[in-house]
């Protein structure tokens, strides 16, 4: 086999290689020659190669978010690495695993104006879990640099403090490197390895020359602490809310989704990434609460409100729950909570299967009529959701209706932000539909590359939903080679930004359609020449019925529907729903 000469890159794959971080994202250069070489000559590892840092970092996402495991993303020294940033945000508020592997110049190189040089070290401080900066080997092409090393008169004395320095290194190394793929592992998140590399780069050997020590995660203690006053305070509310936000499909036992249903004190809202689903259980939030008076809100106002899950869409429920504060705020969950409402007053730092195992158990029901008028109230307001879509012409709001009604059985759906996955949450989904959205930092910026990631590892078929302005900001995400054939994309084309619409502002203005709505008039057509896609479009509620007839049938190319919508009546007709299903 054939492996990169120098020592720490040696290092740096074999360590990936022992804790099975199999998935490498390479983008192209050459300061990174010795990660690429070491990679791509392993038969271990599954290489990718993505041009577009900014990418190839999302696009690594979508398989961390899949797998539940690192993947690594691998760049040369410079700016590539600053294009890397908007994926590491999104995957440390959204606790997805990812390696970042950043090869760097010799300090002797840094500040003095060499070409494709930045300060690398901690550069994602603020959004990363660790940060290793590793130190340069001392070998026979850049010994000399005298970085740490001293003066040593005697030839043997200074041979032999040349490999107790290079030791010390290489234990510092293996050290550091162990210490960031654990915590990405055990803790779920972004970490940073700074790789320092003199030439010569390319040269390869046929043997390893080094053999790094692993470093065993270290057990996690933990433990659930005694929760008897908290059941006392539990059995006695009359109101409890429980709030779920981004989950991963399936991870919850259904027999505590169960118990939940059971009580009719317990009021469960979903969201559409909560991955969650039960008849008893309110999966429309804005749906329920969208039209709410001050006495509707005061009959919600929960004693107890209990939640897990990631970050929440409903800005509704958030000014609900801020405003109409309950006495407790709960949050389970073994990463950190956010006190979304101001008024969190525990958290339950464990798993949300360990604690509803210890919490629900030999926990009695209460009797109460929360529950089942609040569903009640939802189930009539389904009633005149149905009503109310009959109703509306063509528009953003028609098309989400038809769309999320036809996605194929077993499909994974991938959401872009802003409108797209506003509109998805005010809609019953199928139950058989796994469903993602970049909601860590809520950004346009990666979800199409997020999505190919999915596909690229998912054995389902992925199907994407974006908006205009996302779509075309991320349209560098269809330079990628992976993306299979059973692909889907939709861009709904409003022409524009038709979110800032909804939002308070001074609509029909020279001014908001240039620097808030930002209109336009471009395609995806010519991308998907340029890319290799099957395009159809649609204008007419006649035509998306025709093109999705046959849109998810067995394809030899991966296909985008663009489905084109007035950019002036969606805000009314969804402004006006929330008054009307009420």
């Amino acid at each position: 086999m054939k492996y990169p000469k120098i020592p720490l890159a040696q290092t740096v794959v074999q360590l990936l290689k022992a804790k099975n971080i199999q998935h490498i994202v390479l983008s192209p250069g050459s300061r990174n020659a010795p990660l690429t070489i070491g990679f791509t000559y392993n038969t271990f590892f599954k290489c990718y190669s993505v041009v577009d840092e900014r990418c190839a970092a999302f696009f690594a996402m979508g398989i961390a978010q899949q797998i539940q495991q690192p993947v690594a993303v691998v760049c040369t020294s410079g700016s590539a690495l600053l294009n890397y940033y908007p994926a590491v945000a999104e995957a440390f508020y959204s606790n997805i695993p990812l390696v970042v592997l950043s090869a760097d110049r010799p300090k002797h190189l840094i500040g003095i104006g060499d070409g494709q040089t930045i300060n690398q070290e901690h550069v994602f401080k603020n959004h990363i879990l660790y940060s290793a900066n590793l130190k340069q080997d001392l070998n026979e092409e850049n010994k000399l640099e005298k970085d740490n090393l001293p003066i040593i008169k005697s030839i043997e004395n200074k041979i032999e403090k040349y490999l107790e320095l290079q030791e010390t290194i290489q234990n510092y190394n293996e050290k550091e490197i162990n210490t960031a793929l654990n915590i990405s592992i055990s803790k779920n998140g972004p970490v940073h390895v700074n790789i320092p590399f003199n030439e010569p780069l390319y040269d390869i050997v046929e043997e390893l020359t080094v053999s790094p020590q692993l470093m065993p995660i270290k057990e996690s203690n933990l433990e659930i602490e005694n929760l008897e006053a908290f059941k006392t305070i539990w059995k006695a509310s009359k109101r409890k809310l429980v709030l779920v936000g981004v989950n991963q499909p399936n991870s919850v036992a259904q027999k505590h989704l169960d118990s939940l249903a059971e009580d009719d004190s317990v009021l469960v809202l979903t969201e559409t990434t909560s991955n969650i689903h039960h008849h008893k259980f309110i999966p429309g939030i804005d749906k329920l609460i969208g039209a709410f008076n001050q006495d509707d809100f005061k009959k919600l106002q929960p004693e107890i409100l209990l939640t897990f899950g990631g970050l929440i869409v409903s800005k509704k429920i958030k000014k609900f729950l801020r405003e109409f504060k309950p006495k407790h705020h709960w949050h389970v969950g073994e990463h950190n909570a956010n006190d979304t409402f101001f008024v969190l007053d525990k958290v339950f730092k464990t798993s949300v299967n360990t604690f509803f195992s210890n919490f629900l158990e030999n926990t009695t029901t209460v009797k109460s009529d929360f529950n089942p008028y609040w569903l009640a109230q939802f189930n009539n307001r389904r009633k005149n959701h149905k009503t109310y879509m009959e109703a509306i012409p063509f528009s953003d709001f028609q098309v989400f209706n038809q769309l999320l009604s036809t996605i194929p059985d077993n499909s994974i759906l991938q959401v872009g932000n802003s409108s797209a996955i506003r509109y998805t949450q005010l809609f019953d989904l199928n139950k058989t539909i796994k469903v993602f959205c970049n909601r860590g930092t809520s950004g346009i910026d990666g979800s199409t590359s997020t999505a190919i990631g999915t596909a690229a590892i998912a054995q389902e078929q992925t199907v994407f939903i974006t908006g205009d302005l996302s779509f075309f900001y991320d349209s560098n995400a269809l330079w990628n080679k992976y993306i299979p054939n059973n692909f889907r994309i939709i861009v709904i084309n409003n022409s524009g930004g038709g979110i800032f619409r909804i939002l308070p502002g001074h609509k029909n203005t020279s001014n908001f359609d240039e620097f808030f709505e930002t209109k336009h008039n471009l395609t995806a057509k010519q991308l998907c020449s340029m890319f290799n896609f099957e395009y159809a479009q649609a204008s007419s509620e006649i035509d998306l019925t025709e093109n999705l007839q046959h849109f998810y049938t067995k394809s030899e190319k991966p296909k985008l529907l663009e489905v084109f919508t007035p950019s002036k009546i969606n805000d009314e007709i969804l402004l006006n729903y929330f008054s009307k299903i009420k």
